[in-house]
């Protein structure tokens, strides 16, 4: 696998990947995830990564209440990263973007000496996520609609210019990814099966969001 070549099959992908484990943190294919890296561990996760095939995996703890200093149980699925900007910013810290490039299932954790954990993960199930569609399939309009309350109702600032722009599948993924859902909602909609059971999710959870705060708004009248 060349640095920047795209990638083609899962035999191409590493058996072995690093994981971060955050709670509430959602990658999804084809979607970019921001990182602010500043633990000794994951500083030295990233600098194998960068050193070898630029692969994280990212997963959330089994319980989000948890610490994670003394590696809490992990989830059995996340998504692997590639690293595709990377910047050191003089005071120790790297800022990272992970690319999303297709789900694992873990089979085992290896014991690492290395300090961040590292996992043998399987991603066969979700070998669709290599050559995932635009998402045609999916009510957009309906789904828009849907977003537009959502985003209203949570006081959140929406560039609509860019999401006009996206494919139905950028813009499921990206929403899925910035709305302000639980862990568990999160690991749902991460594990829907593909894009368009994933967007059914992502609207029924709106549509949930949006009656929870018309109910609270009523009780302050």
């Amino acid at each position: 696998m060349g640095m920047n070549s795209p990638l083609g099959s899962l035999a191409e992908l590493p058996a072995v990947i690093p994981v971060f484990p955050l709670p509430g943190v959602l990658l999804l294919p084809g979607a970019q995830l921001p990182l602010n890296i500043f633990e000794p561990r994951y500083l030295a996760m990233t600098d194998a990564a960068i050193r070898s095939d630029r692969m994280i995996g990212m997963i959330q703890p089994a319980d989000a209440s948890v610490s994670l200093q003394g590696n809490p149980e992990l989830r059995k699925v996340g998504c692997a990263g590639r690293i595709t900007q990377f910047a050191e910013t003089g005071d120790g810290r790297y800022l990272l973007t992970l690319t999303g490039v297709v789900r694992f299932r873990i089979i085992t954790e290896l014991d690492a000496v290395t300090g961040y954990r590292q996992c043998q993960v399987d991603y066969q199930e979700y070998s669709g996520d290599l050559s995932q569609g635009n998402g045609k399939e999916i009510a957009r309009n309906e789904l828009l609609q849907s977003l537009k309350q959502f985003t209203e109702a949570k006081g959140m600032r929406i560039d609509w210019s860019d999401i006009d722009k996206a494919t139905n599948t950028v813009l499921v993924n990206a929403m899925s990814m910035m709305a302000p859902f639980s862990p568990d909602e999160r690991q749902v909609l991460l594990e829907a099966r593909d894009i368009g059971e994933r967007a059914q999710t992502l609207m029924a959870m709106i549509e949930f969001e949006l009656v929870k705060t018309a109910g609270s708004a009523g009780k302050l009248q």
